[in-house]
């Protein structure tokens, strides 16, 4: 589900993942045992200096600023990795590690009130020369509070609960103090953005959108040709850190089925195979290629719209639609053939093989004789093949991005939901468009889209289900919530404890099933296609890629 107040968010082509890797070439069934990777680990004695690493992307970017509304995406989240900084990193475990490249201390100084002191990495500098300070840190809490509604952002999560962030001893101590505690504290100012990019709302919301002007990370940005929609990232010659091993990182946008042959024609040195049968298969007739294997971070979802004027704005319609979708099928339709006895996920917060893991799905569970009797009793009486009340005919749209898999989930929706007399019309929209044009502005019904989740999951979940802030519906694409959900929400977010705080999570999760918010489906088994000679990269399971180490075999 990627940061700094939510998961990020992929939800097109999500079955092509960049991953990182190692392992036997096969068909190694998927694991969820967290903490797993397999990214053919090598010293870094055996990794050669030099080489482009080529990976393909989804889409381009339609913001670089992660932080804003149209930002955060699971390319946008590589790209980031390798070229800004990063207080802490996802680890392999599912926990947040610090990244003492960029500061190299992060304590909890105080508990009443909650201060959080930062150090500075003194050698951490922006790439034209200014050092990162405690500024950067005011500057981006500023923007992402909420304070100012101009600031068209993703989330609000732990911003708004801080009440000051200063200046240390010296420029390069941050000393941040909470208005409210947060217990997940260490989702906050990661990536790091320039204070000239969050000083006004204007640069925050258009002056990245095409590109990234200042970096700062072992990478920085060669070049963005958006007609040949590919992106260079070359090795940074200002950074302070440990030299990365490559020269540069090639991302290019591809189409999902064309990826075994790029890998094969040496045109992409990895690829994401996810649940996809047709990739694993041709991918293990190819001679130089190997299958990783390890955890994956993405579960897919059908959100469903319950925004004013949507027919779905009905919460017992809602819930009868919800009822007459069959996500066990459609686990074992996906994914089937390459996992035995695959399950569905049950929590819209907790990834399945963590220990805060809890299956609420049976709050509602698929019942399409229960959703029959609700429409009935609604007034959707059946004629013919559908359902009509007051002469109106009950029929959903379904939008998805283009990509053979999304097309067979949607089918799948549509048929089942024929069982039960709701019409769906499908509409398949270029993966550019899904979001700026559908589900951002509630031009749906239905979307089948997806998370990818984080080392701080719940903070991270919190902006897609809270109720939307007046127009900013932070990730809440469906404008659904309640005054429960929200309590419970704030008060997890301030619990210190982390099994209390996974209990109220919990808590609220099975509220979001009752509110038939979204329909969790299954999570993307973690499978990468990957030349032999690719080192320390590959299925990272839940780690943040390591664009340091990474390289080729000597």
């Amino acid at each position: 589900m990627i940061r700094p107040s939510k998961l990020a968010l992929l939800g097109v082509l999500a079955l092509t993942l960049v991953a990182c890797g190692g392992g036997p070439r096969g068909a190694a069934p998927p694991t969820r045992a967290l903490g797993q990777t397999d990214i053919n680990p090598q010293p870094r004695e055996n990794v050669r200096d030099g080489g482009d690493l080529r990976l393909p992307m989804q889409l381009m970017p339609s913001n670089f600023n992660y932080n804003q509304v149209d930002g955060p995406n699971g390319d946008a989240h590589t790209i980031d990795v390798a070229v800004l900084p990063r207080v802490f990193n996802d680890a392999a475990d599912g926990g947040p590690e610090l990244n003492t490249d960029y500061v190299t201390s992060a304590d909890v100084t105080s508990t009443s009130p909650q201060v959080i002191t930062y150090t500075i990495n003194p050698k951490a500098n922006w790439s034209d020369g200014t050092p990162i300070t405690w500024r950067d840190f005011q500057a981006e809490w500023q923007a992402l509070n909420g304070s100012n509604p101009e600031y068209q952002i993703a989330g609000t999560t732990g911003y708004a609960d801080i009440a000051s962030v200063a200046r240390g001893r010296d420029d390069k101590q941050v000393v941040v103090t909470f208005a409210r505690p947060f217990g997940e504290w260490q989702s906050l100012f990661t990536p790091l953005m320039p204070t000239s990019l969050n000083s006004n709302p204007r640069a925050f919301n258009t002056g990245w959108r095409t590109g990234i002007p200042i970096t700062s990370g072992p990478f920085t940005v060669q070049s963005i040709d958006q007609t040949k929609q590919t992106i260079i990232l070359a090795r940074d010659p200002k950074w302070w850190g440990t030299p990365p091993k490559l020269d540069r990182i090639i991302l290019s946008v591809y189409q999902t089925t064309a990826l075994p042959d790029a890998l094969a024609n040496n045109e992409l040195d990895q690829h994401g195979i996810g649940g996809q049968l047709d990739l694993l298969r041709r991918t293990q007739q190819n001679p130089n290629a190997v299958i990783r294997s390890a955890p994956g971070r993405f579960s897919f979802n059908v959100t469903l719209n319950g925004g004013a004027g949507a027919p779905l704005s009905d919460p017992r319609l809602r819930r009868a639609v919800a009822q007459g979708i069959d996500r066990a099928e459609i686990t074992r339709r996906m994914l089937g053939q390459e996992i035995p006895n695959p399950e569905p996920d049950g929590s819209h917060i907790y990834a399945p093989g963590s220990k805060e893991y809890r299956d609420n799905a049976g709050v509602l569970p698929f019942d399409q004789a229960a959703a029959n009797r609700e429409l009935d009793a609604l007034g959707w009486i059946r004629q013919d093949a559908g359902r009509v009340k007051d002469g109106k005919p009950l029929n959903l749209r379904l939008v998805y991005a283009e990509d053979p898999s999304n097309t067979n989930m949607a089918k799948t929706v549509q048929n089942e939901l024929a069982q039960i007399g709701v019409t769906v019309t499908l509409e398949q929209v270029d993966g550019n468009k899904l979001f700026p044009e559908y589900v951002n502005p509630g031009n749906f019904d239905m979307a089948l889209m997806g998370w990818q989740s984080t080392s701080t999951p719940f903070s991270s979940s919190a902006g897609i289900y809270q109720r939307p802030l007046g127009n900013n519906v932070q990730q809440n694409y469906g404008r659904i919530g309640s005054p429960e959900i929200d309590a419970l929400i704030a008060k997890g977010l301030a619990e210190l404890d982390d099994t209390t705080r996974a209990d109220i999570a919990n808590q609220a999760d099975r509220l979001i099933w009752e509110q038939a918010h979204s329909l969790v489906l299954f999570a993307v088994p973690g499978l990468v296609a990957a030349r032999k000679n690719v080192a320390n990269f590959g299925a990272r399971g839940f780690a943040d890629p390591d664009f340091i180490n990474a390289g080729f075999v000597k």
